[in-house]
């Protein structure tokens, strides 16, 4: 890749005269030596596979092996048609669509890692739910895609995207990223108004610790996908809106390293720590232990 910040994503994308999803897929065709249609054909897909994973979180039993967690997403819709959501119809079904996803992993279905499968659900669920609403056409979500790809690029080389290296923050904080940056740019934005919407996101989930209850990717996970999307729609909003991130995009990624890299080990996805360890998480792992096999496989 010719690039390795936002700062430079931008610059080259508008030198190009070119989306950040546009400049990214001629990026990626020359990386891989593979042709744009290729390239396309390969990420239209994965987009095929979010779609499946929402709509199945929203109709089947997703209830996972543990017993732990299962259709919360189908309860938020089911409210939203009863009642009118505080987040209002458009925020409400983004979050609904995020817990399916992931509630579709946690029962071992399928579904794309974006850019991991504990934070799976966000980007799915802000981009299906805008389509839906805006009424987009399946290319022009895939070039979305490959904004957010782009973006998580940056992330991934300049910090963490694992919550194993740098807490939540690296896995949820860069989905909600990603997704903000594209978003935005899918609703119009400049690519400098996308790398700020990227800093907006991040700034807000900066220090979030990774803490899974019983080590398994469902209790805070799932939870933290729907808040996600809606907080990826908040920043773009705002970036949209002309709001600015004061601290550079590329200086809140370096934060986010220096933060992950001073985070305790226990609370980088060990289970040692945070929620993993109240009385109520050490119960549920105490009790995961005793667990007859037959019933886990």
């Amino acid at each position: 890749m010719q690039f390795r910040t936002l700062e430079q994503l931008a610059a080259q994308s508008y030198e190009k005269n070119m989306t950040i999803g546009q400049y990214m897929l001629a990026q990626q065709s020359t990386e891989s030596g593979r042709s744009s249609e290729q390239e396309f054909a390969t990420m239209s897909a994965y987009y095929g596979v979010m779609r499946e994973a929402v709509e199945r979180g929203l109709s089947i039993d997703t209830t996972s092996r543990s017993g732990l967690t299962g259709r919360d997403a189908q309860r938020v819709m089911a409210y939203g048609a009863e009642q009118e959501l505080n987040l209002g119809e458009a925020a409400g079904e983004a979050m609904a669509y995020a817990l399916a996803v992931s509630e579709v992993n946690a029962s071992m279905g399928r579904i794309i890692a974006t850019p991991t499968a504990g934070s799976c659900g966000i980007i799915p669920g802000v981009f299906l739910s805008c389509q839906k609403r805006f009424g987009w056409t399946d290319e022009k979500m895939v070039y979305g895609l490959f904004a957010a790809g782009a973006i998580g690029y940056v992330i991934a080389n300049n910090s963490f995207v694992s919550g194993a290296e740098g807490g939540c923050q690296a896995e949820v904080g860069s989905a909600i990223g990603m997704a903000a940056g594209a978003l935005t740019e899918l609703r119009g934005g400049t690519q400098e108004q996308a790398v700020h919407a990227v800093g907006l996101a991040l700034k807000n989930t900066l220090g979030l610790i990774c803490d899974p209850v019983g080590g398994l990717v469902e209790i805070p996970c799932i939870i933290r996908n729907g808040f996600g999307a809606v907080t990826a729609l908040a920043a773009a909003d705002m970036a949209l809106a002309g709001v600015r991130s004061i601290i550079p995009s590329d200086e809140v990624i370096s934060v986010m390293l220096e933060v992950g890299s001073s985070m305790p080990e226990k609370h980088r996805e060990t289970a040692q720590g945070g929620l993993a360890q109240t009385p109520t998480g050490r119960k549920i792992m105490r009790d995961l232990r005793m667990k007859p096999e037959a019933e886990e496989t």
